[in-house]
């Protein structure tokens, strides 16, 4: 069976870093855009980090560039962003495609464990997440209309499973 262990990505400076590293942990894994209006839910993501961090929560973030060309920076323009507008101390993945034939295979695999409304397999827009479990298994997909702050009973529900 494959789980999100199974797989690596690339961290904002470049660094490969395997998914396996999170092992035991609880992901929020997140496609994310510098000029989005769900931009603004990079703070409540933030939030979560910063209070459910120690608890044994990972927020991923992953910028893609797919959906109106909202994120067309470089890596280290997104994470200045990132930094000095929301504060962000979560994890940041480098730049990816997450629908096409270039997805990346994490994100192919997000989309086949978890489809969204009526069945679709690719993510709709900017700020889709997934929540995954601690056995490297998905929960749940939200919408990127659900903001972070309302994820927060069945991330709670997570880690104490």
């Amino acid at each position: 069976m494959t789980t999100v262990y199974d797989f690596s990505a690339t961290q904002i400076n470049g660094k490969t870093v395997p998914l396996s590293d999170y092992k035991g942990k609880v992901l929020l894994i997140v496609n994310t855009a510098s000029a989005c209006g769900f931009t603004p839910q990079f703070a409540g993501l933030e939030a979560l980090h910063q209070s459910h961090g120690g608890k044994g929560l990972a927020v991923l973030g992953f910028p893609c560039n797919q959906f109106g060309s909202q994120d067309p920076g470089s890596n280290d323009e997104i994470s200045s962003f990132c930094q000095l507008n929301y504060g962000v101390s979560f994890p940041m993945m480098g730049k990816i495609d997450v629908n096409g034939k270039n997805a990346d295979p994490l994100y192919q695999w997000l989309c086949d464990e978890a489809p969204g409304l009526l069945g679709l397999k690719s993510i709709k827009w900017n700020f889709t997440k997934f929540l995954v479990g601690k056995d490297g298994q998905v929960i749940k997909r939200y919408a990127p209309t659900d903001k972070p702050e309302s994820l927060a009973k069945d991330i709670e529900a997570a880690l104490a499973a």
